[in-house]
């Protein structure tokens, strides 16, 4: 992945032989059998695993697994989660699993769970942003979509019975967004990126069109018990964004086609961990994720939520 940049004609998107020349420089680096499959089915008693779509890329076959509440009721709102979009953003996929295993249970008397821990395996396995086709799934939440990681997902989303009432989209903010694949985004695309400062610590990501302040400042809030909250830049800016409130920038994440913009839900959030922090390690990066998904459902417990007929 380091030598991007030398594949194809320097300002010149890459054609079908330079994504082949790309994809075949990916290496398995680590199984999504065995790092999340297993998981999800010790996980089995307390929840239905969903098959909801396959994947297979040379030669490698991909279940597709989501879990869901196993006394589903139409008339609770229900709680989407979704992790591993970007395959090497370790800590979505895992606090994903985590809250399933150890919180969900204390909130399944009011809400309804829905979780898809790893979107892209291919991505988790050669730890990569991009699918086979390297096309960021992040970038493919829309009609017709060319990745098969986000309408696949999309479709699953769409026939849960009842109504989603939020989003936690869980993502990590890395130093290899710089070194490795903004670079990358170059090369393929032919256009030269920019780079930008990679926070120190924790931010989230509300929608323009809906910002929830308050449910993101409750996110920001349970994640400040266990780790820091990224400071801005000089400009008052997070990656570039000026800042909504403190670790909370907004985009159009419909306009972009980002995950969290893949349904109507009134509360949606893109968690943001950064694991290269020195302050951090594996271990404090799931917490909080997980305390970002706690942090949003105990604000949403305190609400009137209206389920529409």
């Amino acid at each position: 992945m380091n030598n991007n940049a030398i594949i194809g004609t320097p300002g010149k998107p890459w054609g079908e032989t330079d994504i082949e020349q790309w994809r075949d420089r990916q290496t398995v680096k680590r199984s999504y059998e065995a790092q999340v499959l297993g998981p999800l089915a010790d996980l089995a008693e307390d929840f239905v695993a969903q098959e909801y779509g396959q994947l297979s890329y040379a030669g490698r076959h991909y279940s597709l697994m989501g879990l869901t509440t196993a006394n589903w009721q139409d008339q609770r709102p229900t709680i989407l989660i979704t992790g591993g979009v970007h395959g090497y953003e370790t800590s979505g996929v895992q606090g994903a699993i985590r809250f399933m295993r150890e919180h969900a249970a204390r909130y399944s008397r009011d809400f309804n769970f829905a979780v898809a821990p790893c979107i892209s395996p291919w991505g988790y396995e050669t730890i990569n942003r991009w699918n086979p086709q390297a096309i960021d799934p992040n970038r493919a939440f829309v009609q017709n979509s060319a990745s098969d990681e986000s309408a696949l997902v999309m479709a699953w989303a769409a026939n849960l019975p009842g109504q989603i009432v939020a989003h936690f989209d869980l993502h990590e903010t890395t130093d290899t967004d710089n070194t490795v694949f903004r670079p990358a985004l170059g090369a393929r695309d032919g256009i030269e990126q920019a780079l930008w400062a990679i926070p120190d610590g924790f931010y989230a990501v509300g929608d323009t069109r809906s910002p929830a302040p308050e449910f993101q400042r409750a996110v920001i809030e349970s994640v400040a018990r266990v780790t820091h909250i990224a400071p801005t830049d000089d400009n008052g800016c997070i990656i570039g964004v000026p800042i909504e409130q403190h670790g909370v920038i907004n985009y159009d994440v419909v306009g972009l086609g980002l995950c969290a913009g893949m349904t109507t839900a009134p509360f949606r959030t893109t968690t943001e961990v950064y694991p290269d922090s020195p302050k951090v390690d594996d271990e404090n990066c799931i917490l909080a994720q997980v305390a970002a998904v706690c942090g949003g459902i105990d604000f949403l417990t305190q609400q009137d939520i209206t389920i529409m007929g």
